[in-house]
């Protein structure tokens, strides 16, 4: 688990899936997929993989699939991970999809295009490969602007909601203009209610789409890929949350709690 706190955050495993060092100077990744999702889903879903390479990184060893030259993806990290515990820990492929699902329920951006695909008669999450992006530990000494607290905020609050217990600094990555990604969710989605994550600060924004969130809609956006009772704990996960920003709020002020 990662705890971030602002501005800087402590760390911890090499992404799952992540991307070169960028080149000094490189411009901004700024989401390409945003609202072009439909298109990128589609292509990763149906377009083949040219070769899989294995990732000799992350413990559910990844591959990164390469697409044809000159399509609207370059290529795609390979998760082939059955619904089970191997290692101990509930780990799904399907999770990642939900993550993405989840996210964009939520309008929060964070997470890349995430889709279900079969490949050579498996079956597993394929998810948009970041390229111009580095990892946490290669800005961690760096300072940082004021917009990173609240990327930071949005992750703790993400994280809280899906029970993600295996956030570390392998799984965050971040482009030159300094937006957060968060990948590798496996093992997120458990019945665990526990919060992982201390909040003190609020995206109020991000926080009231949370709050609008029930099961039926829930069941709709993420059933193919969760049950019920991840559902239902997540929503439990929302309504501890909502205690600890109701009893901060109380002690302080909205002011000192929620970004606006």
């Amino acid at each position: 688990m990662l705890l971030l706190s602002s501005p800087m955050l402590t760390a911890g495993q090499q992404p799952a899936a992540t991307a070169a060092q960028p080149a000094v100077n490189a411009p901004p990744l700024v989401k390409p997929w945003l609202g072009r999702t439909e298109e990128f889903e589609d292509f990763i879903r149906t377009a083949p993989f040219r070769r899989v390479e294995e990732l000799k990184i992350g413990v559910t060893r990844p591959h990164r699939g390469y697409f044809d030259p000159g399509g609207l993806v370059a290529s795609a990290a390979w998760k082939v991970l059955p619904p089970g515990r191997p290692n101990g820990y509930w780990e799904s492929y399907k999770s990642e999809i939900a993550a993405y699902e989840l996210d964009k329920l939520l309008d929060l951006g964070m997470v890349p295009p995430t889709v279900e695909k079969s490949y050579k008669g498996d079956r597993g999450a394929a998810i948009l490969w970041l390229d111009g992006v580095r990892s946490w530990k290669s800005v961690e000494a760096e300072s940082k602007p004021d917009k990173w607290n609240l990327e930071a905020v949005r992750m703790k609050m993400f994280d809280n909601l899906i029970a993600n217990i295996d956030r570390n600094a392998g799984n965050l990555l971040i482009d030159a203009d300094w937006n957060l990604y968060l990948i590798d969710h496996s093992r997120a989605f458990v019945t665990d209610t526990k919060l992982r994550n201390v909040m003190t600060r609020i995206d109020r924004q991000l926080w009231e789409r949370m709050l609008a969130l029930d099961e039926p809609t829930l069941t709709a956006a993420l059933g193919k890929w969760i049950d019920g009772g991840a559902i239902r704990a997540m929503l439990k996960r929302r309504d501890a949350m909502k205690k600890v920003i109701d009893t901060a709020v109380t002690k302080s002020s909205e002011a000192a709690v929620y970004i606006k």
